[in-house]
């Protein structure tokens, strides 16, 4: 009974200091940053208390957040670098040829500037920490009854954290990542290649280069490659311009290149209403605009890619200062968007002083 009565008073408490952390943050509401999309969140939560959903859904709904409240509040203070996410096999032993070019490209990307993610496992997982080092490692691990214990060099890092979802962690690798590596694997691996050619595809991803990378003389990739051609390309089932969203290779200078090459001119986009908003590392001539005009009109809407500063949506950015493209882009062909990326990459003026590292945002 007395249990009972502690536990009672201790709910009450908690619902006593919750009632007034809501009540504060009501009063503030009007003066945060983000006030309109915090009031859309808390409106969803009124709704759904409202409605008759399951309690399942409501541990759903309660674990995943609490997921991307872990996710959101370590990445905040990395925001400003770029990084590599590395997906492959966690079965694959030290020995093997795969996971030695694994350790090496962690080795690589940062040495040109880049933190490196895993999904915090052994195999390539650890492989790609190996080459990165702790300091410049990030483990996202998911609850699994086998295979996937924090490997030793990323645990108990402040940067390792622990997900019970595959779909909020996946939301990390991909939301806080700048390029993707994929090396050789199982189902998982299979499944991360397909979701990042999807979403990808569809642009709900990136842009962001994607390299799968085998050892070398190695086939896996180039396999897959393959298939993709034979028994997708040529049937119609993609666009011809879809393989330009990844690049295939076994070297390791190439897989490096294709990544910091990605980032020469373009540095990132955005949308501001119907229009797509690509920022530069450095301006375009009047003269490179013109003929991406006239080599991708096929893929816009209306009008013409212009030159542009920032715009007026823009100016709580933090590229406010960078140069623009603005298009009327289709959103359908994102291959040919990949494309036109790699000959924007292949412009610009050259730099008489230091460029800022790719790695910066």
């Amino acid at each position: 009974m007395v249990a009972i009565l502690m536990t009672s008073s201790a709910s009450f408490e908690t619902f006593e200091s919750l009632q007034a952390d809501l009540a504060e943050l009501i009063d503030r509401l009007p003066t945060l940053k983000n006030r309109q999309l915090i009031y859309n969140a808390l409106a969803t939560i009124v709704r759904l208390a409202d409605s008759d959903i399951e309690r399942l859904d409501w541990k759903i709904l309660s674990a995943a957040l609490a997921d991307m409240e872990r996710g959101f509040q370590l990445f905040y203070d990395y925001r400003h670098v770029r990084k590599v996410t590395i997906f492959g096999s966690a079965r694959l032993l030290p020995q093997a040829p795969e996971y030695q070019m694994a350790v090496e490209f962690g080795r690589a990307v940062t040495r040109m500037g880049f933190m490196v993610m895993t999904g915090g496992g052994g195999g390539i997982m650890q492989a790609g920490h190996e080459g990165a080092g702790r300091e410049n490692s990030f483990g996202l691990n998911i609850h699994l009854p086998f295979e996937q214990q924090a490997n030793p060099i990323i645990e108990g890092d402040p940067k390792l954290i622990h997900f019970k979802y595959f779909f909020t962690r996946k939301l990390f690798l991909l939301k806080e990542s700048d390029a993707i590596a994929l090396f050789p694997g199982g189902f998982g691996t299979q499944d991360e290649a397909f979701e990042c050619m999807t979403l990808s595809q569809t642009g709900k991803f990136g842009p962001v280069p994607v390299v799968l990378i085998d050892h070398p003389g190695g086939d896996y990739w180039q396999s897959w490659s393959e298939y993709i051609n034979q028994h997708l390309v040529k049937t119609g089932l993609v666009n011809p311009e879809d393989p330009n969203l990844y690049t295939v290779t076994d070297s390791l200078e190439v897989a490096c290149d294709a990544i910091t090459r990605f980032y020469q001119v373009y540095h990132s986009c955005r949308y501001v209403g119907d229009r797509l908003v690509i920022r530069l590392t450095q301006e375009l001539s009047d003269a490179e605009v013109e003929q991406l005009n006239a080599e991708f009109s096929d893929i816009l809407v209306q009008g013409k890619i212009e030159k542009s500063q920032s715009l007026p949506q823009e100016n709580q950015d933090e590229t406010v200062g960078l140069p623009r493209l603005v298009l009327s882009f289709n959103q359908r062909d994102l291959g040919r968007l990949y494309q036109m990326i790699a000959v924007i990459n292949q412009m610009g003026i050259p730099a008489t002083k230091e460029q800022v590292h790719p790695e910066r945002k």
